[in-house]
C-alpha cells in the first residue's frame, strides 16, 4: 500500500493533466455527466427529436439556431426559454421573433422529467437537441459536454445588443464572435449552420431594393444579379414577409452547400457576404464547399466549434438551478 508522501506525490503528478482538460477547468462541464444520475438522457432527447422530425422536418434549422441564440446572450443558460409576463424576455426580441420549437424543448424536458425528476437542465437539454438535429438532417456526431444549469434571467435589451445582427460587416462579426471566447474559424465554421432553415424576407430584403439610397432597382453588388430577380419575386417590395430557403439546394440537410452558395455570392445576409471580406473566413468557404472530404472536414470542425460554443460563460455546480419547467423559474428553489 502506498504511504501518505507517495499519494500526495502521485496527486501533484496528476494535477497538471487535470487542470489541461478544458472541460473540466475552464467550463466545469464533462462527456457523460448524467451518466450515474440519467444514464438514458441524451437517448430520450433523441427520440423525442427523431418523432418530431418525422412531424416537421423544418423544425431543425429554428431547433438549431436555438442554441445559438442563447449561448449569445448571458451565456448557455436556457435564458432564451423563459417566458416574460411582460413581454422583455429573449424571445421578445425582434431576432428571435422567428425561432420556432419551444414546444419541442417542452417534450424533452417532460420525457426527461418522468424518467430523472429534476436533474436534466434545460441549458443542456438544448444542447444535446443541437446536436441531434444535426445529426438527423445528414450531419456528423459529436460528444456534448454536459453539466450546465439554468438561469434566472431573460432580456429583451440584452437579446438586442449580444445578438450579431444580418446586416453585421466582417469586422464587427469577428468581434462579436471574440468577445464571446469564440475564433475566427468558429465565426465561418458555425455560420455553416445557414445551410439549415429559411429565413424572412425582412432580414435581407434592404438587399434587394434601394440599396445604400441607390433607388428601387439598386441592390447590393456583392449580390449574383442572376440571383436577385428570384430573391425579388417571393419578397416584393411592398410585399408580406415571407420566407425563403437560406441555402436552396438543400435547406433541410446539413451538408457544405451553403459554402458553395457564399462562393457564388448567393448568401441571403450580408453576414453571409462579409465571409469573403477576410482571408481566413474566404479561404475556409472555398476551401470547404465541394467534395465528400471537405464535407467531412466541415462536419468534424463543426461539432469542435459547437463544443467551444457551448462553454459560453455556463453555470455549473450550485450556480443557477435545474427547471422543472423549462419556461419558468423554480421560485421555491
Amino acid at each position: 500500500m502506498a504511504t501518505p508522501k507517495v499519494m500526495i506525490l502521485l496527486a501533484l503528478l496528476l494535477l497538471p493533466l487535470v487542470a489541461s482538460n478544458p472541460a473540466y477547468d475552464k467550463s466545469g462541464l464533462s462527456v457523460g455527466y448524467y451518466g450515474y444520475s440519467c444514464p438514458q438522457a441524451e437517448s430520450i432527447a433523441l427520440n423525442v427529436i427523431k418523432e418530431s422530425l418525422y412531424v416537421d422536418p423544418t423544425l431543425a434549422g429554428p431547433l438549431l439556431r436555438m442554441f445559438f441564440h442563447d449561448c449569445f446572450v448571458r451565456g448557455c443558460d436556457a435564458s432564451i426559454l423563459l417566458d416574460s409576463p411582460t413581454k422583455q424576455g429573449e424571445k421578445d426580441a425582434i431576432p428571435n421573433l422567428t425561432l420556432r420549437g419551444y414546444e419541442i424543448i417542452d417534450k424533452v424536458k417532460s420525457a426527461l422529467e418522468m424518467h430523472c425528476p429534476g436533474t436534466v437542465s434545460c441549458a443542456d437539454i438544448l444542447a444535446i437537441v443541437s446536436r441531434d438535429v444535426v445529426v438527423e438532417t445528414g450531419g456528423a456526431y459529436w460528444d456534448v459536454e454536459l453539466g450546465r444549469r439554468d438561469g434566472f434571467v431573460t432580456s429583451l435589451t440584452e437579446a438586442l445588443t449580444s445578438l450579431p445582427p444580418p446586416f453585421f460587416n466582417i469586422t464587427s462579426l469577428i468581434n462579436s464572435f471574440i468577445q464571446k471566447g469564440l475564433s475566427v474559424k468558429d465565426l465561418v465554421v458555425l455560420s455553416g449552420a445557414h445551410t439549415l432553415g429559411v429565413s424572412h424576407c425582412s432580414s435581407f430584403k434592404n438587399r434587394l431594393y434601394n440599396f445604400n439610397g441607390g433607388g428601387d432597382n439598386s441592390f447590393d453588388p456583392t449580390m449574383d444579379p442572376k440571383y436577385v430577380p428570384a430573391l425579388r419575386k417571393k419578397c416584393t417590395k411592398n410585399g408580406a414577409d415571407v420566407i425563403v430557403e437560406m441555402d436552396p439546394r438543400s435547406s433541410k440537410k446539413f451538408d457544405n452547400d451553403y459554402f458553395k452558395q457564399v462562393s457564388n455570392n448567393r448568401g441571403l445576409f450580408q453576414s453571409d457576404a462579409a465571409l469573403l471580406d477576410n482571408y481566413d473566413t474566404k479561404y475556409y468557404v472555398e476551401a470547404h464547399k465541394n467534395g465528400r472530404n471537405e464535407e467531412k472536414k466541415f462536419f468534424e470542425d463543426f461539432g469542435v466549434s459547437m463544443v467551444g460554443m457551448g462553454r459560453i460563460e455556463v453555470l455549473t455546480g450550485n450556480a443557477g438551478q435545474v427547471r422543472k419547467v423549462c419556461s419558468k423559474i423554480n421560485y421555491e428553489y
